[in-house]
């Protein structure tokens, strides 16, 4: 059978839990007299075969049924071949490293779903495990059930406007040497113990990065002008939409209301 397409196998496996779940709860069919029906040793419950048959990746019947070596879990041949074209292949179920060449088929799997029978999702009707895949694809009351599941909605880009031209007020570049991505506190620290003792006047990235900064102004003594302007953070205290003066009272406010 063609692989499905993703939200196709969402929408089949939301189905799928709901009826397994379901069937685990509904109480078994009593047998002549009044007695619990008992099934034949070692065989699975027939309302949950389908599920503890199932690939783990199509969620569907397994089709040509393959067994990693080592861990053991079973997949369908066709679901497993992605994890053996890369050159460290990992199980998609237990993440376990596995040799590709000990990925056998599943004979014992393959016996099982020529000899069990279990009854559609859909009208119920027993059909052997080998042939459900088939049968699910034409039947009529399966494709309306999961017609009525949920739609798989996926992420869809922003209509938001992304603004545009918003100056960069998270991190700065160092004015002596270029050093990147430095935050406020981090400008300062890397000045202090790199460029104490550096005579060039230099542009304050801070300040030039705010709405009233003057990108051409060269403090005369910037280490100063650190230690004593950007002790604090502006992202903490201040409104961009104020000028300078106001924003500083309004730091200085701040500061003072929560000592």
């Amino acid at each position: 059978a063609p692989p499905r397409s993703r939200p196709c196998v969402m929408a089949a496996a939301m189905f799928r839990s709901l009826l397994v779940s379901a069937a685990q709860q509904r109480p078994q069919a009593p047998g002549p007299g009044g007695a619990p029906r008992e099934q034949p040793p070692g065989a699975p419950a027939p309302d949950t075969l389908e599920a503890q048959f199932s690939c783990p990746i199509c969620l569907e019947v397994y089709h040509r049924a393959v067994c990693i070596g080592g861990c053991g879990h079973t997949f369908c041949g066709e679901c497993l071949q992605p994890c053996l074209q890369v050159p460290s292949p990992l199980c998609p179920l237990c993440r376990m490293p596995f040799d590709p060449k000990k990925v056998e088929k599943a004979s014992n799997v393959e016996k099982q779903l020529s000899s069990y029978k279990a009854p559609c999702r859909g009208c119920s009707k027993k059909v052997t495990l080998v042939k459900m895949r088939s049968h699910v694809s034409s039947c009529a009351k399966v494709q309306e059930q999961m017609a009525n599941c949920p739609k798989f909605v996926p992420v869809v880009p922003t209509s938001q406007p992304i603004p545009s031209n918003i100056p960069n007020r998270s991190t700065f570049v160092c004015p002596y040497c270029g050093a990147r991505n430095l935050d406020q506190q981090e400008l300062v620290k890397h000045c202090m113990e790199n460029h104490r003792n550096d005579p060039n006047k230099v542009v304050c990235p801070v300040c030039s990065a705010m709405p009233w900064g003057d990108p051409s102004y060269k403090s005369a003594n910037f280490l100063q002008h650190l230690l004593h302007r950007h002790k604090f953070s502006y992202d903490t205290f201040v409104d961009y939409n104020i000028d300078e003066e106001a924003a500083l009272q309004a730091a200085l406010a701040l500061s003072l209301s929560e000592n």
